[in-house]
């Protein structure tokens, strides 16, 4: 029986959408900690909207290259927080922090032969999940743009979560495809960066769970 992806809204600036996105059925909510980018939260408002938040919701925070102060002052603020470390970070930087996270893997390092290994992989002991997406290595994701799924070949035991321009109309065939432990989305589901739009998060998670439904239907 194929298990249910998992669902990630990433970007999460607003209570309100927070809020919409956990009661629409979103099993994790993003925030990032990236000051560069437009969708950045500072993590004492994160945790204003993470103290709101529905029980059995993970609360994942993206770095990037980040300094180990920064990622302690955002676990400060957020105990519970799930880090989710983005850019070239090293397994002996990520294991620093002793709590479970995930490890983000850029599409250029990850298809066409190129993705680390098992061993390379197997050195984030850590690790809850590793996150391939579309970005190069080192740099920000949520660019909404796609990466040839077919060529993903995920060497680790532990769960792939898949990102990387996924879109109501696309999100199906990646299930189908990949069958990721779980899906990541960002821009898709946007108004404008950092703002969501209720009928599209909406229409994505719809659509995520239709795939889940077919795969289990079909002969």
């Amino acid at each position: 029986m194929h298990a249910r992806t998992r669902i990630k809204i990433c970007g999460i600036t607003q209570l309100n959408d927070a809020l919409y996105a956990a009661s629409a059925g979103a099993d994790a909510l993003g925030f990032v900690f990236v000051e560069a980018s437009k969708r950045y939260l500072a993590p004492q408002n994160a945790a204003v909207i993470s103290a709101k938040l529905p029980a059995f919701v993970t609360r994942v925070g993206l770095f990037l290259d980040a300094p180990k102060d920064v990622v302690n002052n955002a676990l400060q603020h957020m105990p519970e927080l799930l880090p989710q470390f983005h850019g070239d970070e090293s397994a002996e930087y990520c294991e620093s922090f002793d709590r479970p996270y995930i490890k983000a893997v850029g599409a250029a390092a990850s298809v066409a032969g190129h993705m680390p290994d098992a061993e390379a992989l197997g050195a984030y002991k850590s690790a809850v999940g590793f996150l391939y997406d579309s970005h190069v290595p080192g740099a920000l994701g949520g660019t909404g743009k796609t990466f040839d799924w077919t060529q993903l070949a995920h060497d680790s035991d532990v769960p792939l979560i898949l990102a990387g321009g996924l879109s109501v109309t696309n999100v199906a065939d990646a299930v189908h495809t990949v069958k990721p432990y779980a899906v990541d989305v960002s821009s898709a589901v946007e108004q404008s960066k950092g703002i969501k739009d209720d009928a599209l998060v909406t229409q994505f998670i719809a659509a995520v769970m239709q795939a889940d439904f077919e795969m289990n239907t079909i002969k």
